[in-house]
């Protein structure tokens, strides 16, 4: 008997659905939400990724502003086009697609966008404010995890909750959200000791490590939710398909419940960028 999925395409069709009425209202006040999306380079993931965030704005009625630089371009060239974005009344949201070419240094771009239109929640005021509990932005990944426990009716209070991964983009947020969410958090990474040891402990496992097929069924709780939010592509000679952290045939012969690659975290993630946009919106109008 295997466990049941945890649906992310379905969850975000119900959310953005829920959206277009929230953008509707805004634009009727003469303030529709506005997001720009600066892609520098031309790597191939990037350029994907770029045109889902652009596609899912115009599908609610987000205003969308797709900005491309080559790989070549200056760092001055885009702290400047982001000067220009914080002062645009239009734009409420901004977003640089990550990674950078290797001649930019990602964290002072990252840093020159206005707190109020970070919709990644990558600025250090808004990591900031979730480590105190008080968010303004909830970097999306994670963002859309929390939806989907919610809309599974899964509580993390009182629970064993174990993170695979320390990024700024997931683990670490993800980390946060579950201490605040009063679950007992424990962080593992390259130099855990043991991991499967920590791992088999989890209520709630999320991995987000980047390697593919990581998590295995010895490593999984009977009856743990888990939470796959690993991208990657397998070789071409294993079928050069799209897979996550977790193996997830194995795995969701172990968990309750499981989160499939693609399908799963990937749509809640874009979903939970317009989320943010639109909040951005809603909060400017109310100033």
């Amino acid at each position: 008997m295997g466990g049941r999925l945890i649906d992310g395409k379905a969850l975000a069709s119900s959310l953005r659905a829920a959206f277009k009425t929230r953008v509707a209202a805004l634009s009727a006040q003469g303030h529709r939400p506005g997001l720009a999306v600066i892609l520098a380079g031309e790597n191939p993931a990037s350029q994907v990724y770029v045109r889902n965030k652009v596609d899912a704005c115009e599908a609610v009625g987000i205003f969308s502003l797709k900005i491309d630089y080559p790989a070549n371009v200056p760092q001055e060239t885009l702290l400047a086009k982001i000067a220009d974005l914080n002062a645009d009344p239009a734009i409420h949201g901004i977003l640089v697609q990550l990674p950078l070419p290797d001649h930019i240094d990602e964290e002072a771009v990252l840093e020159v966008i206005a707190p109020e239109k970070d919709v990644d929640g990558f600025h250090a005021v808004n990591v900031g404010a979730l480590a105190q509990g008080n968010p303004r932005f909830i970097p999306c990944t994670p963002y859309g995890v929390m939806k989907m426990l919610e809309a599974n009716r899964i509580d993390p209070a009182g629970k064993e909750a174990v993170v695979i991964g320390r990024s700024n983009i997931a683990g670490k947020p993800m980390a946060l959200l579950l201490l605040g969410a009063n679950a007992t958090v424990t962080v593992c990474h390259s130099k855990t000791r043991d991991l499967a040891a920590h791992a088999r402990r989890a209520d709630i496992l999320v991995a987000a490590v980047g390697r593919p097929r990581f998590v295995t069924a010895d490593m999984v709780k009977p009856g743990a939710v888990v939470i796959d939010v690993g991208i990657n592509r397998l070789p071409a000679e294993e079928g050069g398909k799209l897979c996550g952290d977790v193996d997830f045939e194995a795995v969701k012969e172990v968990a309750s419940l499981i989160t499939p690659v693609p399908g799963g975290v990937g749509p809640m993630t874009i979903t939970m960028l317009l989320a943010n946009t639109i909040e951005a919106a809603e909060r400017e109008l109310e100033t």
